[in-house]
């Protein structure tokens, strides 16, 4: 038997990420599967509604005691001055951990799990285990000439390394106008008022959960965030045809060509840089490596710095955050006087 537990501070997405791959790795090991802590799934700081519109099978009843152990994914990080956080635990860099496949018997898979190799095989399966439910399964926004925008605000936006800036999202309307001059677009956020201050003029909407899964799953333009809630939606898709999200994910802000993670390089998708130029996965996984050989952070890869650099990169993530701050001040303010020029 394989198992994970899905913990309470998860996201949606994260807590699917770990259904997935403890399942697909316990089918391709011939074993059963049990998933832990289930009364969580889409029971977080997100929503509090349950998983409602899909049956999950959670595989064998178990509880801890029942394993031999666990196996930890494996944690790679570097140590950069781009935000408090990467100073002092490091930025999430790993890539798909070979020994994932071969763990052994009755152990409990803990990690981010969130690399294709780990479930790429099993898509067809997949898409039955995560079929919504026909009466929770909505069609509207269905249309040939319709974008659909996954933008993440509230829990995002007092982090400058990973909150998507406006040009991000201007850029991805402008490269999907390059495939259809027709294009119109819609947001689905966890913050409408937000996003009506960040996009205005783009119709914002934040519909229960099964609503906004849904919408997403059954888009055919998607121009995503750097969250994991929007990818089986966008993994289980029939309609999909062209998916953009942002380039280095977590680090979109900051990178200077590492990943974060190097898992969120999915097949299929194309990633935006910050100069509005997109990628093929293929592209994105090419220059990846070459930046590791080159790089200096990969050669201190999980070596946390000494005094002398981590004072250089309080400077820099102090810097890096007080330019965020005046950003959004200066966004308010011009927000301010237009509403009164308006009048």
């Amino acid at each position: 038997m394989v198992g994970t537990e899905l913990l309470k501070g998860q996201g949606l997405g994260n807590q699917l990420f770990c259904y997935v791959t403890t399942r697909c790795i316990a089918m391709k090991q011939g074993r059963d599967f049990s998933i832990l802590g289930s009364e969580t799934l889409a029971n977080n700081i997100h929503s509090s509604c349950g998983l409602y519109f899909m049956d999950l099978d959670f595989g064998v009843k178990a509880e801890k005691k029942d394993f031999a152990g666990t196996y930890y994914e494996r944690d790679d990080r570097i140590f950069t001055g781009s935000s408090r956080h990467d100073m002092t635990h490091g930025c999430y860099v790993t890539a798909a951990d070979e020994g994932m496949f071969q763990v052994a018997d009755n152990m409990l898979l803990f990690g981010n799990m969130q690399a294709e190799e780990y479930y790429i095989a099993y898509k067809k399966q997949i898409k039955q285990w995560l079929k919504v439910k026909p009466e929770y399964d909505c069609h509207d926004f269905t249309d040939k000439n319709l974008c659909v925008l996954h933008l993440r605000c509230s829990d995002y936006m007092d982090s400058p390394e990973l909150y998507l800036r406006k040009k991000y999202w201007l850029d991805g309307m402008k490269n999907m106008r390059k495939i259809n001059p027709d294009m119109k677009f819609m947001i689905i956020t966890n913050d409408v008022k937000e996003a009506n201050k960040f996009l205005p003029g783009i119709p914002a909407y934040n519909f229960d959960l099964a609503k906004d899964y849904s919408i997403l799953k059954n888009a055919r333009y998607l121009l995503l965030a750097n969250s994991s809630f929007a990818y089986f939606p966008a993994f289980t898709s029939d309609t999909v045809e062209y998916i953009i999200a942002p380039k280095y994910w977590a680090r979109h802000n900051v990178s200077d060509g590492y990943w974060a993670s190097e898992q969120n390089i999915y097949s299929g998708w194309h990633y935006m840089d910050r100069k509005g130029r997109v990628f093929s996965d293929e592209e994105c996984r090419h220059e990846l490596e070459a930046y590791k050989k080159k790089s200096g952070k990969y050669r201190r890869l999980n070596v946390k710095p000494g005094k002398l650099k981590s004072y250089f990169y309080k400077i820099q993530s102090k810097s890096i955050y007080t330019n965020a701050r005046l950003h959004k001040i200066t966004r308010g303010v011009i927000r301010r006087m237009k509403a009164l020029k308006g009048r």
